[in-house]
């Protein structure tokens, strides 16, 4: 996976390839590469929506026990 990679990027590549394979725009020879690359990105973004969620909960939890 590519250091730069960012959710946005991930999910828009993802949701090109899903929209390809659905209207069958990809040949046969490339299903494979493409299927792996998606995996690949939802595997990506499972991830980062995992930390994100757990960053996220972390700050709530501070905020939370900080006196007003």
């Amino acid at each position: 996976m590519e250091k730069n990679l960012n959710y946005e990027a991930a999910y828009s590549e993802l949701t090109q390839i899903a929209q390809e394979i659905e209207t069958e725009a990809v040949s046969v020879d490339i299903l494979a590469e493409k299927v792996k690359r998606a995996s690949e990105l939802i595997a990506f973004c499972q991830t980062k929506l995992r930390s994100t969620e757990t960053e996220v909960n972390k700050i709530i939890k501070q905020m939370e026990n900080q006196p007003l």
